[in-house]
């Protein structure tokens, strides 16, 4: 079982930011941190792999998390998503979040 799983819109959205990225720097690192709230922040960028990193190859990008990140990412699907009409947001589905509600079959669009 993969630590992260990507959607294919999060798929080609990172592969479109790696073919603009300039760098050599083509590891996407995720990480996650559970606030005073409840909830999980995320945060994610393109950067150097370090030593203790955990490494993840998915379609041809490299995923790296920090162990300190591993228990709040483990499971977790990221989607690329039009939150309103003409706004993309990458957007977490993550059962490690007590909030976490799975999505059913009513929370889909109408086609």
């Amino acid at each position: 079982m993969s630590l992260i799983s990507l959607s294919p819109a999060a798929i080609e959205q990172i592969k479109q930011a790696i073919a603009q990225n300039e760098g050599d720097e083509t590891a996407l690192r995720i990480a996650a941190q559970m606030s005073a709230d409840e909830t999980i922040d995320y945060g994610m960028g393109f950067d150097e792999i370090k030593e203790d990193d955990v490494r993840e190859e998915i379609d041809g990008i490299t995923l790296v998390v920090s162990p300190a990140h591993l228990e709040l990412l483990n499971g977790a699907h990221m989607d690329f998503v039009e939150i309103e009409p003409g706004k993309f947001h990458f957007i977490f589905l993550n059962p490690n979040d007590p909030n976490y509600k799975p999505p059913t079959e009513d929370d889909a669009l109408p086609e």
